[in-house]
């Protein structure tokens, strides 16, 4: 009885060990004609490559990758040495214990795989499209030259080995739906396009409409070893900058609908919260900041982002509650300031000190100045990009300053430096215009208007709805050229429509 126990107990503890070393990773590559001893296991992640691992050749010339813990599942590379050069490995849950063998001068061509069926698979779908790709590429070849019934007979082929490859995939993904090389192929089968009737132009938007609302028709999203492949942020990225119109509203929409798609997938929902966030956060186009608010009022705001540490959300919202009052389509926040008067400022100096004065000829706020377009302008004495901005600024408002432009110019200097903005404005010429300032910073402007940098420009209407902001001085001239023929065509539209 007792040798019967220690047996089974022996069983078991062999089964044990047997189950454990099955864990991990462990992965065998045989290089024929690569005569460096090092190997690199790279990763995709989003628009990035990643080394994850390094090994020297052993003894029997190979290649051993593993590890004690599994790889998250995506598409892995081997990449060589000097220059680089990699050959792609599917690595999946339950499918890290395998072995490759092939030739460092064609890797593709020559690759075997032993004990992985689906890198067995992926590879012998590369090879078969690699035979095609010729044949393809002869007969396009051809029909450039041919005619009549030799054209008619070369389209017919090149139509069959498309056909053939469309069969191919579809046998694939059907026949091998869970695995990461179905999700490969199906990424890049695209569904026919309906036929749609109408003008040249209603045609058109109903394709792009039909093609926006079925893009994603072979991309599981929420699959998690996507965010690991080189195709998904490809996707996804032209999805948000070529499918999507560039401004606010349609690319929150966007960011929205792909975030609800990937989130069953924790890690790919992360990686894409964070890449939006920083895209958009850094974003040099005019009125992006919009989407940045949205972002972090959706998703931050309300603990969707839990990795983030308490101080950094603290920022992060502190950031765009900022931002929120002085978006494109709001009204500017108005601010009470001083109109300096040029003649008064004094200048005074005693035995001992030396001391400045000014005076103002009164108090004047943003939204008492009428006008049917406003620019406040930013400005600081000290910087060297504002005195470079000011020939620029000088000839916009000669060129504006009749068709309804008003410049409402904030000099940043407090109270013991404000002759300084007198000098700077009597030598710049910058007379002309509207000059104020905030001696004792009651207004707060420069944390309304989040002023981290000057100069700083804001296009006000006549309602003082911001209608463009944070743009170059040389930029101006051509901007509010656009806004005033806009505007004189939606006036014209709608008088029309009456």
């Amino acid at each position: 009885m007792i040798k019967k126990i220690w047996s089974l107990s022996t069983i078991f503890l062999f089964t044990l060990i047997t189950v454990f070393a099955a864990d991990g990773y462990h992965i065998k590559v045989q290089l024929d004609n690569y005569d460096k001893d090092t190997l690199l296991l790279g990763y995709h992640y989003g628009d990035k490559q990643y080394i994850k691992d390094t090994v020297v050749v052993n003894d029997q010339g190979t290649f051993v990758f593993e590890g004690t813990e599994e790889l998250d599942a995506g598409v892995y590379l081997m990449v060589m040495l000097p220059d680089n050069q990699y050959f792609q490995v599917l690595i999946d849950k339950g499918d890290q214990h395998f072995s490759m063998k092939t030739d460092a001068t064609a890797p593709m061509a020559n690759m075997q795989v032993e004990g992985s069926s689906d890198n067995a698979l992926f590879y012998e779908y590369m090879d078969f499209l690699a035979k095609q790709r010729p044949k393809a590429d002869a007969i396009k070849k051809e029909i450039e030259t041919a005619e009549g019934a030799k054209k008619e007979t070369l389209t017919k082929d090149l139509k069959a080995v498309n056909e053939g490859v469309v069969a191919y995939q579809k046998n694939l993904v059907t026949t091998h739906a869970s695995t990461l090389s179905a999700a490969f192929v199906k990424s890049f089968m695209e569904n026919p396009m309906p036929t749609f009737t109408g003008t040249e132009r209603e045609v058109q938007l109903q394709r792009y409409k039909h093609y926006k609302a079925h893009y994603f028709d072979n991309i599981d999203l929420a699959d998690e070893r996507l965010v690991r492949s080189p195709f998904l942020f490809q996707r996804i990225d032209y999805y948000m900058n070529k499918l999507t119109p560039q401004e606010p509203d349609s690319i929150n929409a966007s960011i929205d609908y792909i975030l609800g798609k990937v989130k069953p997938a924790e890690g790919t929902f992360k990686y894409y919260l964070v890449h939006f966030l920083n895209s958009y956060a850094q974003s040099k186009i005019v009125g992006m900041d919009a989407v940045y608010v949205h972002i972090v009022d959706k998703y931050y705001a309300t603990g969707q982002a839990p990795w983030t540490e308490e101080e950094q959300l603290k920022k992060i919202t502190e950031n765009a509650t900022t931002l929120k009052p002085i978006l494109i389509g709001k009204i500017a926040p108005d601010i009470n300031m001083y109109e300096l008067d040029l003649e008064g400022t004094i200048q005074a100096k005693d035995d001992e000190n030396e001391y400045k004065r000014w005076r103002a000829k009164r108090q004047l706020a943003l939204h008492e100045v009428e006008s049917p377009y406003t620019v406040l302008f930013v400005w600081d004495p000290d910087c060297g990009h504002c005195k470079k901005s000011m020939p620029q600024m000088l000839e916009f408002y000669e060129e504006y300053k009749n068709k309804g432009v008003e410049v409402f110019a904030v000099c940043t200097k407090i109270y013991d430096d404000m002759p300084s903005c007198a000098e700077t404005i009597k030598e710049q010429g910058m007379i002309k215009w509207i000059n104020v300032v905030d001696p004792f910073i009651k207004s707060k402007y420069k944390q309304i208007y989040d002023i981290k940098s000057t100069p700083q420009i804001f296009i006000l209407d006549e309602k003082k709805e911001i209608i463009s902001k944070r743009i170059g001085a040389e930029q101006l001239s051509e901007v509010m050229g656009k806004i005033i023929e806009f505007k004189a065509k939606e006036k014209a539209a709608a008088g029309d429509m009456k």
